[in-house]
């Protein structure tokens, strides 16, 4: 008879994992029973509603949690060796799961044991049902273009063209986009209440359905504004690979007392000397170099309800034009009427840094400034207050994490930085751009006073809120209740996980959204990966998976995916595989750009391949093509 002992062993292993899993649930008993009353109170018209099964998914967390609170990898090979489940799919139904091994192996070693009762757990259907029916509520139901089988859902971030074209609206909707996010860091309300009425329109015009995502900013800290540069224009010709000139530099002319309007390439000058110019002239100056300069004319013909065409000056040359720059016109004649170049913009300036390089990030000066006769650059902020915290040896990263640095020392109205990655030619660092730190707790709180004027016309026109920057689960329960106070308690709620220190309070973060009739979670990756590090954004990724689907509770993959494909036409292979790893959430999101119709065409074609291989961490064992062929089924 064969030696028992090995099976009796996993037996007492897998019996203590379940105390243990109870032992948490009980700890949480008061949290599992207020869940339980709010279920029982929620609105049930036939279906079960979204508060549903809320409290079986918090009991199910809890024991997932203490699931993997110990190592069990020495577990999964002597448990597949006898044909159980190792445990590694049993996310969305903990117990069940492992009730199904432990009574497995008392028949193996007959030894049955009556197990501790209570409520019953969650079983493989319940939890998958319940998933989806979470799904539905917050994300709408997802889209299978004709009888092509599994549906998808797609979110993407509206450009600011979205506020004023129907067709690009359209265009999107009929490619496959199921939800439509906007981003209220840009943009303002008109264009946002616009977007909305649009995004109705369009689709109950074709048809489709899809839900509305208002993000709020949040608390992210940014690079503030940087002193302007000197008021100059650079033309500049293209070139090939060889220096050869492959296209001129062009400037358009425009007379002083008009309107800049929207062109930034213009020249202002003399409205009457303007108007003198004709096609072959020719202009001569020298410029902010002290370089002599020509600039060769041409004269749009005017069109019907013009008043004079367009004056456009090209060069094979590169030149820098300054305010007050003089232009000399050589005439057949010999006369070199003149003109000054008027008031220009100022240049936008960036901050140019070096590995070594000090860095200053000031919290009282009203304006960046680059280096100069051996000071240091300085950095203004939003947000000062996030940096009450921040100590010695703390990393402080740019733009996502395109610049990083340590903090050397905490001053007076400022820290003092050492630059430790940049390129080694210099980075630039831009106003406006996002500012981490991963290695401070950050006293401000998930609602800005920004967002909460956000707030009463994102509750009045979306369906769900994104909550950036997240931290506590006050923040959630703040949200929460200012939705309430504005009638919109059916509103949903989307927790952006972008800081470790979001990540680290996931468990508590969830508990707090089970509460919500209709919550999810997107994995914000662009700042997740600056502040857990790229090296660790795989497995963090995954965890956060994990436990969302513990939880129950349905996941938004975003941030750069297709990103080349949105932006440039074409996908890299490696944007193509993160893709269909979005599979495994309950929906991707796309950014915008000018190919963000052929994006979400790609993103639905790859992810609904992927669906009729891969469902979760779950192979679903479609007929493989090539098994076919093979063995002469095909």
């Amino acid at each position: 008879m064969k030696d028992r002992r090995p099976l009796l062993e996993l037996l007492a292993r897998l019996r203590a994992v379940r105390r243990s899993c109870l032992e948490t649930e009980r700890s949480h008993a008061d949290m599992l029973d207020q869940l339980a009353r709010a279920e029982a109170d929620a609105p049930q018209a036939g279906a079960p509603g979204p508060m549903a099964g809320a409290a079986a998914s918090a009991r199910n967390l809890l024991h997932y949690l203490a699931l993997r609170s110990d190592d069990l990898r020495d577990l999964h090979e002597p448990l597949a060796a006898h044909g159980l489940s190792s445990l590694g799919r049993a996310e969305a139904h903990v117990l069940a799961n492992l009730d199904g091994v432990i009574a497995a192996l008392e028949c193996l070693t007959r030894t049955p044991e009556e197990a501790e009762g209570g409520v019953a757990p969650v079983s493989l259907r319940d939890g998958r049902e319940i998933l989806e029916r979470r799904a539905q509520s917050l994300l709408g139901a997802s889209r299978a273009p004709g009888d092509s089988g599994a549906g998808v859902r797609i979110m993407v971030t509206l450009p600011g063209e979205a506020a004023e074209d129907a067709g690009l609206v359209r265009r999107m909707l009929d490619a496959g986009m199921t939800c439509a996010r906007i981003n209220t860091a840009h943009d303002g309300p008109r264009a946002w209440e616009r977007m909305c009425r649009l995004v109705r329109a369009e689709s109950a015009r074709a048809g489709v359905a899809c839900r509305i995502l208002m993000d709020l900013a949040g608390p992210k800290i940014r690079t503030g504004p940087i002193e302007p540069g000197p008021r100059v224009l650079r033309i500049k010709p293209g070139r090939d690979a060889l220096g050869q000139v492959v296209s001129p530099g062009e400037v358009i002319l425009r007379a002083a007392h008009d309107a800049p309007g929207e062109e930034p390439r213009a020249l202002p000058v003399d409205g009457d000397w303007l108007h003198a110019l004709r096609t072959g002239d020719v202009i001569e100056l020298r410029d902010a170099r002290g370089r002599r300069r020509t600039l060769a004319v041409e004269v749009s013909p005017t069109r019907a309800g013009e008043a004079r065409g367009v004056v456009r000056a090209r060069t094979t040359r590169t030149i820098y034009v300054r305010t007050g720059t003089v232009l000399r016109l050589r005439t057949p004649d010999g006369r070199e009427p003149r003109a000054t170049v008027g008031p220009l913009p100022p240049t936008q300036q960036a901050i140019v840094v070096r590995p070594g390089d000090p860095l200053v990030v000031s919290f009282d000066a009203p304006a960046g400034r680059p280096a100069s006769d051996g000071g240091a650059a300085v950095i203004t902020c939003t947000l000062p207050q996030a940096f009450a915290r921040c100590r010695p040896g703390g990393q402080v990263w740019f733009d996502d994490g395109r610049v990083g640095a340590v903090i050397v020392h905490v001053g007076v109205g400022c820290l003092e930085l050492r630059v430790t990655t940049a390129a080694r030619d210099g980075s630039k660092i831009r106003a406006d751009k996002g500012i981490n730190l991963p290695d401070t707790d950050i006293p401000v709180r998930g609602l800005t006073p920004e967002d909460v004027e956000v707030l009463p016309l994102a509750a009045a026109h979306a369906d769900m809120i994104g909550l950036s920057f997240v931290r506590e689960p006050a923040d959630v329960d703040d949200v929460r209740a200012r939705l309430r106070d504005l009638g919109a308690p059916g509103v949903g709620v989307v927790l952006k996980i972008e800081t470790s220190h979001a990540f680290e309070r996931l468990p508590a973060l969830l508990l707090a959204a089970l509460h919500a009739p209709a919550a999810g979670v997107m994995i914000a990756r662009g700042d997740l990966a600056v502040e857990v590090g790229y090296d660790r954004l795989a497995e963090v990724q995954e965890e956060i998976l994990w436990l969302c689907e513990a939880a129950h509770v349905p996941v938004i993959w975003a941030t750069q995916v297709l990103e080349s494909m949105a932006k440039e036409g074409r996908p890299s292979r490696a944007e193509v595989t993160d893709a269909a790893m979005g599979e495994r959430a309950e929906c991707v999101m796309l950014n915008k750009g000018p190919f963000i119709v052929e994006a979400i065409e790609l993103l639905g074609t790859v992810m609904r391949r992927m669906l009729d291989h891969q469902a979760k961490k779950r192979s679903v064992m479609r007929a493989l093509a090539v098994a076919r062929r093979f063995s002469g089924r095909a």
